[in-house]
């Protein structure tokens, strides 16, 4: 879950004044599973986000409903990831408890995204990909010129994120001059033209951080010699398009199985 959609939910339970803890990671040296700045959200019923899952996570939950509870409970706590806590990371970590009503969600820092991404296409692999970035720290605009493309899948419905925006326009290409310098694409659109014409205007930038192309390697052969031939791009610039799209090694045609090659490919482009 993105900081952004835990940010959210918290501020709908204050709002509601829905009892609840909120519990952060303030320190950490060593092998942790999350770092300083990590939430979760607890109520005594359910709750949100992460600290890193395990024993520790367990006993961070229980000591939360503790407090829910009316119990005393330290609220400021420093662990060492040993045998203790059935873990052997060997690091060690502060935990905070506030209760969300004393806490001010709006005053979380932003997360910062991994990577800004265009994504053309409203397609089977396009749902697919939006489907695994909802809970991954990104911005993303999702671009297609038919607004039923939007619309969602029977027993699959879209879920909606507020990083991810929806944008129908008959002018897909145009779009291309709005993203930031260093963003990422990917193009899968209904049409081989529409790819070609979106791919060569985010090669004329020549600014992207990523350009990926769906479609086979003889596709890619198509429009590296129209590219070439008909707008003058040389094999430097080429070289920077991506298709295939996905990490090598996953094979598979199935939606899934391409949105997950492909997200893979984009997070290992975004932590190098």
């Amino acid at each position: 879950m993105t900081e952004d959609r835990l940010r959210a939910i918290a501020l709908q339970w204050r709002a509601e004044a829905r009892p609840a803890v909120v519990v952060q990671v303030t320190a950490s040296l060593g092998s942790v599973p999350r770092t300083a700045g990590t939430r979760m959200l607890i109520a005594t019923d359910t709750a949100h986000g992460t600290i890193g899952g395990g024993h520790l996570e367990w006993q961070a939950m229980a000591q939360a409903r503790r407090l829910l509870a009316g119990e005393p409970v330290a609220r400021e706590r420093h662990l060492a990831l040993g045998p203790a806590l059935g873990q052997c990371c060997g690091g060690v970590l502060d935990l905070r408890l506030t209760s969300l009503a004393d806490d001010d969600p709006t005053r979380w820092p932003a997360e910062p995204p991994l990577f800004d991404l265009q994504l053309y296409g409203a397609g089977h692999v396009g749902r697919a990909i939006v489907r695994l970035l909802v809970d991954l720290p990104c911005r993303v605009s999702w671009i297609d010129e038919r607004e039923v493309a939007f619309d969602a899948d029977a027993g699959a419905p879209l879920v909606a994120a507020p990083h991810i925006r929806r944008i129908c326009t008959e002018a897909v290409e145009a779009e291309v001059a709005s993203a930031a310098p260093g963003a990422f694409y990917l193009v899968l659109t209904h049409r081989h033209d529409l790819d070609l014409a979106i791919v060569q205007a985010i090669l004329a930038r020549g600014d992207a951080g990523f350009v990926g192309l769906i479609g086979s390697r003889t596709k890619r052969a198509r429009f590296e010699n129209r590219l070439r031939g008909r707008h003058g791009f040389d094999d430097a610039r080429l070289a920077t398009l991506v298709c295939p799209i996905g990490l090598q090694g996953i094979s598979g045609k199935a939606p899934p199985v391409i949105a997950l090659a492909v997200v893979a490919q984009l997070l290992q482009q975004a932590t190098r």
